[in-house]
């Protein structure tokens, strides 16, 4: 885990990699849970029976699952000290390469790609990249804009 102390630090790791996360376990159970949390229940993914001879031989995660594990996975890769606050200002860029499949594992890779500071703070981008274990193309591509608070 990288932690950074204030907001100069962070300046200073644009262009930088800053790690992965550890690897998260995609449950058919946790797939369920955000179905009825969203009312997203589209069969691949919650219904394994009918998904088996489907595409992707079985169910899959929805792509929002995917980028709402930012936070829990990039928690991970790293933290900012000596703020008041981080909030979550958008996405610059969202991409979903290739499908969760349920029983298969992700990890988050974080880059800092630009930062610029206002009156209150700072804006920070960084570029997160979900990979699946195993699997050559990552699972999501997501540019992140975050309020840093001072």
């Amino acid at each position: 885990m990288r932690t950074f102390n204030g907001i100069d630090e962070v300046e200073s790791a644009v262009g930088e990699h800053l790690g992965y996360s550890d690897w998260f376990p995609i449950t058919q159970e946790r797939v369920n849970k955000f179905a009825e949390a969203t009312e997203d229940y589209q069969w691949i993914h919650v219904d394994p029976s009918r998904a088996a001879p489907g595409p992707y031989g079985g169910t899959i995660a929805h792509g929002y699952l995917t980028l709402s594990l930012l936070p829990v996975l990039g928690a991970q890769v790293m933290r900012i000290d000596g703020i008041s606050m981080t909030v979550n200002y958008g996405s610059n860029k969202v991409r979903f390469p290739e499908p969760v499949k349920v029983g298969s594992a992700v990890r988050a890779g974080a880059e800092v790609l630009s930062f610029e500071r206002s009156s209150k703070g700072a804006a920070v981008v960084v570029r997160y990249t979900i990979e699946i274990e195993g699997a050559t193309k990552p699972a999501l591509v997501a540019e992140t804009v975050r309020l840093l608070v001072a």
